[in-house]
């Protein structure tokens, strides 16, 4: 009977863990073992759900040479067409590894081959976001919304956008002897930071 892929198994041709406990009792389990592999090879769709949870658990580095090695598997075999949710992970594990600038490449290069996707562009904005480029993650909201106007963090990410603009915009009317701006920028500032 096949094996399915087990959630915790190995990705790909990994070799076993080096085995433990009492040698008899494991030569007479390796006499019974099958002579033929049974096991489920994981879909791409598995592949990328366990990378995804990967990043999740806050695995990211582990998920990045994942990613790698699926890439690498990928050419190998010489599959055609691109795995997009591959590198949209890759992207995000890029991000969280803190290559700022690599994951904001990956993200440019999705939004011109997919510009309907709209995760790619929030994600690219957030990136924005943290660079204090925020006209640039105005403009990557707003084409996020354009692929799917009902994307609720878009739009939450939009919001924040705007208050930060919002904050600018007071802190510069401060500094030009508006007195009434630095209490708005206040104001902004402490819903900024809720």
């Amino acid at each position: 009977m096949a094996q399915s892929a087990s959630v915790n198994g190995p990705l790909f041709n990994d070799p076993p863990p080096a085995e433990e406990g009492w040698q008899g009792l494991a030569n007479v389990l390796d006499a019974l073992t099958p002579s033929v592999d049974t096991s489920i090879p994981l879909t791409p769709s598995d592949i990328t759900n366990r990378i995804a949870q990967m990043l999740n658990d806050g695995r990211h580095q582990e998920a990045l040479e994942v990613i790698e090695k699926r890439q690498a598997q990928r050419e190998a075999s010489g599959e055609i067409g691109q795995d997009v949710q591959l590198m949209f992970l890759r992207a995000r594990a890029l991000a969280a590894n803190g290559k700022t600038n690599e994951a904001v490449e990956a993200y440019l290069a999705m939004t011109t081959d997919y510009p309907e996707l709209p995760e790619p562009w929030n994600n690219l904005a957030s990136l924005y976001i943290k660079q204090q480029k925020t006209d640039m993650a105005y403009d990557a909201l707003n084409m996020a919304l354009r692929a799917n106007p009902n994307y609720t963090t878009a739009k939450a990410n939009l919001a924040q956008v705007h208050l930060l603009k919002a904050y600018a915009l007071y802190r510069e009317a401060e500094s030009a002897g508006m007195r009434a701006a630095a209490a708005r920028a206040q104001a902004v500032q402490s819903i900024l930071q809720r």
